[in-house]
């Protein structure tokens, strides 16, 4: 029997817990034999549990069992996590994780370490919650040339806007009901302004291009300041608003690599994806466009990706799984402002005549669009695709107007 240990007992680690539970005569029929939750850390007590007597304030107790073989990891953060799971690799156990952050902005340290100890360092639960992505991508998709992941990788930001576009219900409303659901979190700030996203997005990158990328290369954008204006402006040109995260590879090897709102063609696949599901699109050379679709958190399909790694990782103790990518570099990621899109851009000023002249002149041929009740002193337009710096000097030259929005449009 193999002896596992799950740090933290929140929504994810009691899913865990549940799952090898519940189907646990099928579980241990794939990993090949039995799996035995051993200890649980958490810092509450749980008298109520069938697991009562497994549980520990102690994270010594699971670092110094010589008999636990894989720890898995669903404290969240950084603090203690990131600690926890180093102490543990280099203690000879192998570990699973669902802690975006977590591998976002260590990955490549804690996947050296596990290489280093002929350990496995596994995180699918991480991106996309139950949806299979990062698997399927290091290993279905090997053959591929990778050149482009984007995808709706938030539910909660997904859920107000697809209610902002269905019902017309202003953003403050949506994230209310949001939160009602329990799709929000009471401070929602990680999820609305795209800090969620970005970890995400990092982790595909790092995986799909080979070398990491950190959060804070990453230009990150919310959707707070999204309007019912702008949703209607987007439906005028037959698009939807989706909070995107998305990282392209240039030809110079470096990528562009951005979270913001985007407007996707009603056509393209993600735009049908809504509510708290997620979708998550993957261009290669050889297959073309693959799209993968489902709910993107939540304690049971979470928790059955984390499940899914600890028999992967049964299977291959003392073995390795070659999951792993390069330290990141400085320049890697490039400067957003280097990217290219057209833009719809929301004017208001007295001469906005002479504001779309300048804006064409510097720009080329701008395409107005009208939507119902437009305002007299409004001007909705979209650009041609151009650098993102020459959008940013044409803007800044215009006089007696101001900038009520722009969105970029993305070809998905």
């Amino acid at each position: 029997m193999v002896q596992i240990a799950i740090m933290g007992y929140g929504v994810v680690g009691s899913g865990v817990a549940e799952v090898m539970l519940k189907n646990k005569k099928s579980i241990y029929h794939k990993a090949g034999q039995p799996i035995g939750i051993s200890k649980i850390l958490d810092v509450r007590n749980f008298p109520d549990s069938p697991l009562a007597d497994k549980f520990t304030k102690n994270f010594d107790d699971i670092v110094n069992d010589p008999g636990i073989r894989i720890v898995v990891e669903t404290i969240g953060g950084l603090t203690p996590a990131y600690e926890y799971v180093r102490r543990c690799l280099l203690a000879g156990k192998s570990v699973v994780t669902s802690n975006k952050e977590l591998v976002a902005s260590k990955g490549d340290e804690l996947l050296a370490i596990a290489r280093e100890n002929n350990l496995n360092f596994l995180f699918e639960a991480s991106v996309g919650g139950g949806i299979p992505i990062l698997r399927p991508l290091d290993q279905c998709l090997a053959a591929n040339e990778v050149y482009e992941i984007a995808g709706i990788l938030n539910g909660t930001t997904n859920f107000v806007l697809t209610k902002m576009i269905s019902d017309s219900m202003s953003f403050e409303d949506a994230l209310k009901l949001a939160q009602q659901l329990g799709y929000a979190e009471r401070d929602p700030q990680a999820d609305i302004e795209g800090h969620d996203t970005c970890r995400k997005i990092c982790i595909l990158a790092s995986l799909a291009f080979g070398r990491h990328v950190y959060p804070e290369q990453v230009h990150t954008e919310g959707i707070s300041n999204i309007t019912l204006d702008d949703v209607k402006y987007a439906s005028a040109f037959d698009g939807a608003i989706k909070l995107i995260g998305r990282a392209c590879k240039n030809s110079d090897g470096r990528l562009d690599c951005i979270v913001a709102p985007m407007i996707i063609p009603q056509a393209s696949k993600l735009a049908e994806v809504n509510d708290e599901y997620n979708g998550i699109l993957v261009r290669g050379d050889a297959i073309g466009d693959v799209v993968f679709y489902g709910r993107g958190a939540g304690k049971l399909p979470t928790a059955s990706a984390v499940v899914a790694d600890i028999i992967d990782e049964v299977k291959h103790l003392g073995a390795r799984k070659y999951l792993s990518w390069d330290p990141g570099l400085k320049d890697y990621v490039s400067d957003y402002r280097e990217a290219e899109y057209a833009t719809l851009l929301r004017l208001r000023g007295s001469d906005l005549e002479s504001a779309l002249n300048k804006l064409e002149k510097a720009l080329g041929k701008c395409t107005t669009v009208n939507a119902k009740d437009t305002p007299s002193d409004e001007l909705a337009l979209y650009t041609p695709v151009v650098c993102e710096s020459l959008l940013d000097k044409a803007i800044e030259s215009l006089n007696g107007v101001s900038l009520i929005n722009r969105i970029r449009i993305a070809s998905l």
